[in-house]
């Protein structure tokens, strides 16, 4: 099995430095370049084609959540795992907005560091434990009373929809959507545009969370 290729974006060489050798003593992954902000960055991506991207929030010259919005729109299929100190509400809804596979706090263990890597390579999301809160949150704020007109507007949704969710919940591209189906990328975006039309939503953050409150999609938030 090829080893998971990781690029680290991180302003503060001393953080790159630990990083780095953390990745590198899996055995199933390896550092393929090291990047000091969001213009390194996507210069790098476009030779490197690495395979996660590990990188900051908070940086210089451009932020790591203008990068990854970047870098998504140019490489919808790369994953992207932002990796800060921020435990913060905004910025977890504004990483799922640009892209973002997973959010993990610098305070996580080693293990969890991994753990996130390895999920958002199998095309799965990762949200640091606490920060799940938000969501939870996010989801009570908005009222349990609105549960029926919910679940009426679920039920307009066709089985092909649901399933598009589904996909775009656990995090697959346009691209990869459209191959699992055996449809066009084209489609899979007509099919997007429509639930969101029918669910009454804005943007693909706003779907995921959609789709956690109703069970189509899981997660992935170990310790």
């Amino acid at each position: 099995m090829k080893p998971i290729k990781v690029l680290l974006v991180d302003d503060h060489t001393l953080v790159r430095a630990g990083l780095r050798r953390l990745v590198d003593e899996q055995e199933n992954m390896e550092v393929v370049g090291e990047a000091g902000d969001g213009f390194q960055a996507i210069a790098l991506v476009a030779d490197l084609q690495p395979d996660v991207i590990l990188m900051d929030i908070a940086m210089p010259n451009m932020n790591g959540l203008e990068a990854a919005a970047a870098i998504k729109k140019r490489w919808p299929d790369i994953h992207i795992l932002l990796l800060t100190v921020h435990d913060d509400r905004e910025y977890l809804f504004r990483a799922l907005e640009v892209g973002a596979s997973g959010y993990i706090l610098k305070e996580a263990k080693t293990q969890e560091l991994v753990l996130a890597i390895q999920a958002v390579q199998r095309n799965e999301m990762y949200l640091y434990p606490s920060v799940t809160r938000w969501l939870v949150s996010d989801y009570l704020q908005r009222g349990r009373y609105s549960g029926g007109e919910e679940q009426e507007q679920l039920g307009q949704l066709t089985e092909r929809q649901r399933v598009v969710i589904q996909l775009i919940a656990d995090g697959y591209s346009n691209q990869e959507i459209a191959e699992k189906l055996v449809i066009s990328p084209y489609t899979v975006q007509t099919h997007c545009t429509n639930v969101l039309r029918k669910l009454n939503l804005h943007s693909r953050a706003d779907l995921i969370k959609y789709a956690i409150r109703h069970g189509l999609t899981e997660l992935d938030s170990q310790n």
